[in-house]
């Protein structure tokens, strides 16, 4: 996901400024069931620090261990790891460790990239052969421009590669900036999720009362700034003020997040709806049927902080298309 390659990015550099290598290491191909996924990766430090993880914490220590041949020689390498005898019920795991040295241009086009919200496509080459190998790595490509992650990679088309489309940072947008909305930023932030805070002019609140925060502007409703909410962007109206959040709604109403939440009771979101038709009577039905109100999930929720895990459960259930269930109801893999 972007947010955790964004963080070994961000790693990479911290360490690059303290004198230590760093290699990475991705899940490339899988057989059978694993915990995550292929394009999964995790950063190794030369000191033994490990940023990110590749499954529940079985597979990094050998990762690690198989590391150490890498930062010696500077080339990539394959190396497996089978679930099914060690743990039960995992399976074959392939896993590229090569040197991670991205180029200072690839460093100042990613942050454009992430800046502006676009998507970028990650290559990696590999084979199912354990062990060293110079035509093995990966690729980063914004549009047509391709950077390796390896100085010495070299690019073949005859290896197998696995690729992966990575789409914006996921963002949160709070309209609002009451405690509950505090809870739901922190919860948001912990998720990996990039957090705008939106409170209304006469609020005597900063970004440093929202832990986590990326972003917080006080102005009106007609002040705002809307060009960036995209298909990756969720949006809560929770400034527990009936004329705010219209006017906030009425401001949205061209916008089209992955998900739009409205806090409060059902007879507030009917209140709200019809007084919002009444000015937009015209509104697209594809903006309507994205309210999601009252936001969160069933749950039984009564503090802030259990409220903000059902907004954010209620958040990743439409934006990943799954209706919630308990999943020992559910029939075969939990993953498809």
């Amino acid at each position: 996901m972007t947010h955790e390659f964004k963080t070994i990015v961000e790693n990479y550099l911290l360490a690059k400024k303290q004198g230590l290598k760093s290699v990475l290491a991705t899940v490339v191909h899988l057989e059978g069931s694993s915990y995550r996924k292929p394009g999964v990766r995790m950063l190794i430090l030369e000191n033994g620090k490990m940023i990110g993880a590749v499954s529940g914490g079985c597979v990094e220590k050998d990762i690690l261990r198989q590391s150490d041949t890498v930062f010696k020689s500077g080339i990539a390498k394959m190396m497996t790891y089978d679930g099914r005898y060690r743990l039960g019920c995992e399976g074959i795991l392939y896993i590229l460790i090569e040197p991670f040295l991205p180029d200072p241009k690839f460093l100042s086009h990613f942050q454009e990239v992430l800046k502006n919200r676009k998507s970028f496509l990650i290559k990696s080459y590999f084979t199912k052969q354990i062990g060293d190998s110079d035509v093995i790595g990966s690729m980063v490509y914004f549009n047509k421009d391709g950077y390796p992650l390896s100085k010495k990679l070299k690019e073949n088309n005859t290896v197998t590669f696995f690729k992966e489309t990575l789409k914006p940072c996921f963002k949160l947008m709070i309209f609002g900036a009451e405690h509950d909305a505090v809870q739901l930023c922190k919860l948001a932030h912990y998720n990996g999720w990039e957090v705008t805070v939106i409170s209304g002019p006469l609020e005597s609140k900063t970004i440093y009362d929202f832990p986590g925060a990326t972003g917080f502007y006080s102005v009106s409703p007609d002040d705002l700034e809307l060009q960036l909410i995209d298909d990756q962007t969720a949006i809560v109206l929770m400034s527990h003020n009936f004329s705010n959040d219209l006017k906030y709604l009425l401001e949205l109403k061209n916008t089209k997040p992955a998900y739009l939440g409205m806090l409060g009771p059902t007879k507030r979101r009917e209140k709200l709806l019809s007084q919002f038709l009444e000015y937009c009577p015209d509104a697209e039905e594809y903006f309507i049927e994205n309210i999601h109100g009252p936001a969160g999930l069933n749950i039984g929720a009564e503090t802030p902080q259990e409220i903000a895990i059902s907004i954010v459960a209620e958040i990743l259930s439409v934006i990943r298309n799954q209706v919630p269930m308990f999943l020992k109801e559910k029939s075969g893999r939990i993953h498809v």
